[in-house]
């Protein structure tokens, strides 16, 4: 993988779940050699997290876990034990970069803190992520993505104005996270190429999540203005997907609504009655309005009304897309973004590719995430030197 954009560099990973192993990932799959480090006999928790191929609970077939560890390899080792923290400082030896995602107290407890490491390499740059950051009040808070959510700025703005505020599905504040520490990683390291200077990145996951709100937080620290989740339904184009004869369909206007040309466009002339002239009219008459919107946009079929409204009338409109539909969308067919990856128990699988594409040094997934501990005798035995009856004995006392 020499053309791509991080070959040569060495991560030790030393991360779980899905804000670390993303962080990670990203830097694999653009040419990092990534060794992934888990617990011995259980591996990374994400290994038992559904859903799985074939709905069979083999940590082996776990797709967030196939996702989240492509082009890495896998070794275990115990780092509470006296023998596993001192591998890991020959491992970090070997390594430009180590990525943790512990809660912050516990790295330190175990004299392989920051401050430590760098004693064996100056020049080492670690990434460590946690839910609010290295320092600070909240510092060993527990937190779930929905909190972070919440603490971060971004639940208070979803939503309706009447109604609680609401959460986007699955881990978006993980992943947040984990791109801004692949990135700060990024950065790093190109600061040690052009000064030998290594550091400590610091990742908050609160601060990810506060950082995507930027208008928001900036709009109350300049002006005082607490900005609200969207209003309800109005008199003019919907504020929300609008279910069409097959699907939904997501209409967006932006500033003054032409009336008459939206009527035109969907077809409803009803639209055109003098009751719902002006937008006071249509105010007073939302009911009305929102019951022949919602029968026209019954009307159509999501992608014809999708190509309509962007080839004839250059409106922004989105269709809801669930899964599969998003699989063949034309536009990622044409950019050919999701991959076949084979793995050797889950098979082969299609995931996400790159996040963005490199024409010098493109990103490829290298290799499909590994089985637990597959590099084990690899990594030990010819990376560090261990002999077949040290690993033996490493093994029995539960070290790897």
């Amino acid at each position: 993988m020499e053309n791509t954009a991080l070959a040569g560099t060495r991560v030790l990973d030393l991360t779980h779940h899905i804000a670390g192993p993303y962080c990670t990932k990203l830097l694999a799959d653009f040419g990092a050699d990534v060794i992934k480090v888990e617990r011995p006999g259980s591996g990374d928790p994400t290994r038992r997290q559904g859903p799985f191929v074939g709905d069979d609970p083999d940590p082996n077939k776990g797709l967030p876990f196939l996702y989240l560890n492509t082009s890495k390899r896998s070794i275990t080792l115990n780092l509470k034990s006296p023998d596993g923290q001192r591998i890991l400082k020959e491992l970090v030896a070997e390594s430009d970069v180590v990525v943790d995602g512990f809660r912050p107290s516990l790295l330190p407890s175990l004299g392989l803190a920051y401050e430590d490491l760098r004693k064996i390499d100056p020049s080492l740059v670690m990434v460590s992520i946690s839910n609010f950051g290295q320092t600070g009040p909240y510092r060993d808070y527990e937190a779930t993505d929905i909190v972070e959510y919440a603490l971060g700025g971004l639940l208070y703005i979803f939503g309706l104005n009447e109604r609680e505020p609401l959460k986007h599905a699955l881990d978006q504040a993980q992943y947040k996270a984990g791109t801004n520490a692949a990135s700060g990683a990024a950065i790093a390291v190109l600061h040690r190429l052009l000064t030998g200077q290594g550091q400590h990145v610091d990742v908050s996951i609160q601060e990810s999540i506060t950082s995507a709100v930027r208008d928001t937080t900036a709009a109350f620290a300049n002006y005082g203005i607490v900005k609200w989740r969207q209003p309800g339904p109005t008199g003019e184009i919907p504020r929300g997907p609008v279910e069409t004869s097959d699907g939904y369909i997501m209409p967006i206007a932006f500033g003054a609504v032409d009336w008459n040309e939206t009527a035109d466009f969907l077809q409803a002339p009803e639209l055109k009655d003098d009751r719902f002239a002006t937008p006071q009219d249509r105010q007073e008459h939302i009911g009305e309005i929102q019951d022949i919107l919602i029968a026209t946009f019954a009307r159509w079929e999501k992608y014809d009304l999708f190509y309509e409204a962007h080839k004839q009338r250059r409106l922004i409109y989105g269709i809801v897309q669930d899964g599969e539909e998003a699989l063949h969308n034309p536009q990622y067919e044409a950019r050919g973004y999701f991959v076949d990856i084979d793995h050797p128990v889950a098979g082969v699988q299609t995931y996400p590719g790159a996040p963005f594409i490199m024409s010098a040094t493109p990103w490829r997934a290298g290799s499909s995430a590994p089985t637990l501990g597959e590099h084990n005798s690899e990594i030990y035995g010819e990376k560090l030197g261990y002999s077949n009856a040290e690993l033996v004995r490493l093994t029995a006392a539960g070290v790897i």
